[in-house]
């Protein structure tokens, strides 16, 4: 009895354990590996050119109009700034609203650019490829206080020696006094350029370049004795850059850097200065067109996980108190449409590059 009960209770168990290693066979793991890249969005780098211009006034201001019938001569110092020139240009990093997996064989055939942004699919590796790094430049230094030196100010003693009216205590010398002999030496000078000048016209010498140099010598030093009356202007010129990066939803101007004309390029929280703004309008005629084209009627498009931008276009004004002083024309890649590769380009009997800048497809090749 025992014996048939065994039976019985194997025979209900079996069909159950069958089943169950029929089910566990069935179920297959599947595995989405891949390689992550990402497609790249368009930035814009501004290079901004100023140039400062510092007027140091002279010691003997105050005597140009008595002693060389200069009238108004500056006595006090002034900083100027001024945009010499705007230059804009364009980078690109990877957008994190694009990022994507090559799946499948693709994956064995994408390329990457440095900053992990699709290059190429099927295409040689760029070993040899060099990835430079931007400095932004944002401090002035200003200008050295050696520029306000005037040598000859201090050529000729301050004091004399004195003598028995006076106990034979050192006298010094006005400013006048100093004025005066400075006075002196420029009209030495002129005097000594003409004799030189006359003397070549009555005889001639075989070696008028000895003459051109005197000559040059003696008016440099005329206008060192001048510069003491007059003042002297030095400049500099300092590079700036900033950097932007628009999203796709940017539509109203951004405050890139605020410039003063005392203070120069200052950073754009400083309220010190005026703001130089940017504004970007995008040209929404390219994108609409490229949207009727994005759509595929292979049903597997998209499969192999590999995309490309089709950039859109857009007008870049900087301006600065509502005038504007550069202009440009860019495409971005974040501005137009994503689409994916056709699946027929991707099983290896082709190559494709993408343009680094937009992410846009630069050529297909077949191998």
């Amino acid at each position: 009895m025992r014996f048939i009960t065994m039976i019985i209770v194997s025979l209900l168990v079996l069909p159950v354990f069958g089943q169950r290693k029929k089910d566990e066979a069935v179920v297959v793991p599947t595995y989405k590996e891949g390689i992550a890249y990402a497609l790249p969005q368009t930035g814009i780098r501004v290079w901004v050119v100023a140039k400062e211009e510092v007027f140091i006034p002279g010691p003997f201001a105050s005597f140009a109009d008595e002693l060389l019938g200069i009238p108004d001569a500056k006595a006090q110092a002034t900083s100027s700034w001024a945009m010499e020139k705007v230059h804009i240009e364009a980078f690109a990093v990877p957008d994190p609203e694009k990022v994507f997996k090559a799946l499948g064989k693709t994956a064995s055939l994408i390329s990457l650019s440095p900053n992990g942004c699709i290059a190429g699919i099927n295409t040689p590796s760029n070993e040899g490829e060099k990835r430079e790094l931007v400095t932004n430049l944002l401090l002035n230094q200003g200008l050295k206080s050696s520029m306000a030196s005037f040598t000859n100010f201090s050529e000729t003693t301050f004091y004399v020696p004195g003598d028995s009216t006076n106990n034979f205590r050192p006298t010094r010398i006005s400013m006048e006094q100093k004025a005066a002999e400075a006075a002196a030496k420029i009209m030495e000078c002129r005097t000594a350029r003409f004799e030189t000048a006359a003397g070549l016209l009555d005889e001639f010498h075989p070696d008028g370049e000895a003459y051109k140099q005197s000559l040059g010598q003696l008016k440099e030093i005329e206008l060192e004795y001048l510069s003491l009356f007059i003042g002297k202007t030095k400049s500099k010129v300092s590079k700036y850059s900033f950097e932007y990066v628009p999203t796709k939803n940017t539509s109203k101007g951004e405050v890139l850097f605020r410039f003063s004309g005392q203070n120069g390029v200052l950073d754009k929280t400083d309220l010190a200065g005026k703001p130089v703004m940017l504004s970007i309008k995008k040209m929404d005629a390219l994108t609409s067109a490229f949207s009727g084209k994005v759509a595929s009627d292979n049903p597997n498009a998209g499969a192999s996980g590999v995309y490309y931008n089709m950039p859109g276009l857009a007008e870049i004004v900087l301006s600065y108190e509502l005038k504007p002083i550069a202009n440009s024309r860019l495409a971005f890649g974040q501005f137009g449409m994503v689409a994916p590769v056709p699946e027929a380009f991707l099983d290896g009997k082709y190559s494709l590059e993408f343009h680094p800048g937009t992410g846009a497809i630069k050529n297909i090749k077949q191998k």
